[in-house]
């Protein structure tokens, strides 16, 4: 008995831009990647085409979307596509569908850019770009970290002030009761009374005043990714007081 051939999904696409600037048709895709997958022992399973649509987001592609759960689910062996730009235009996006398909068993064919995950010189060139992925998301990910701690120093990413600050342009300010986080801290310092009473008379639960009192926002810090920075807003109470409140918390 003859061994089932191998099964191949093609997908093709083409803006409507691209339909119109260069000619670059539906049906020659399917042609050449076609007549390919059956020169390489494929027989077609399907073919998936999104005409008129752009390359910037998966989602809204929804012969990719259902392409992608038939993969998911073995319907195939492996997917021919065109050339790379015709699956995405987004590196990351890329490498991260693949790696997908990787994990499902099926294998990916780039035929005009000599892609492909089944053979050993095509897995490497599927390294390297990978590699250059890997460098990418690294970059971006110390560029947004820089973006993001600039942005907490100003006390941009804090969504909700502490009792004695308000936000204003999404920046830390003092607020009108300010006062009462120095009341606060100079109540426990130097009374005798427990950290019970004072939440009731402050109107807070016990574990919400030990925060206050530990808390280095009102020392005109923030903490961010485990590191302590300064912020620029205005601190509320000394170094000193907070030093002296959290010795005798302790």
């Amino acid at each position: 008995m003859t061994p089932a051939k191998p099964l191949a999904a093609i997908y093709v696409r083409v803006s409507t831009q691209e339909q119109a600037q260069q000619g670059f048709s539906l049906n020659a895709q399917k042609e050449a990647l076609e007549n390919y997958a059956k020169a390489l022992g494929y027989e077609i399973h399907k073919v998936y085409r999104d005409e008129g649509k752009s390359a910037k987001d998966i989602a809204h592609r929804p012969e990719m979307v259902q392409m992608l759960a038939d993969a998911e689910v073995h319907k195939f062996n492996a997917i021919f596509i065109y050339k790379l730009d015709r699956f995405s235009r987004s590196l990351m996006d890329l490498i991260n569908t693949i790696d997908k398909l990787k994990e499902w068993g099926i294998d990916f064919v780039s035929m005009q850019d000599k892609i492909e995950t089944t053979s050993a010189s095509g897995k490497l060139m599927f390294h390297i770009i990978s590699a250059f992925a890997e460098f990418e998301r690294n970059v971006t990910g110390e560029r947004t970290r820089f973006t993001m701690k600039a942005k907490f120093q100003r006390g941009g990413l804090i969504t909700k002030a502490p009792l004695g600050y308000k936000i204003i342009n999404k920046e830390l300010y003092p607020a009108d009761n300010s006062y009462i986080v120095q009341e606060i801290y100079n109540a426990f310092l130097t009374g005798n009374t427990s950290l019970t009473f004072l939440a009731k008379k402050y109107n807070m639960s016990v574990n919400g005043l030990k925060k206050l009192l530990t808390n280095e926002t009102y020392l005109g810090r923030v903490k961010f990714g485990g590191d302590v920075l300064k912020g620029k807003h205005t601190a509320l109470i000394s170094q000193d007081l907070f030093d002296k409140v959290r010795e005798k918390l302790s």
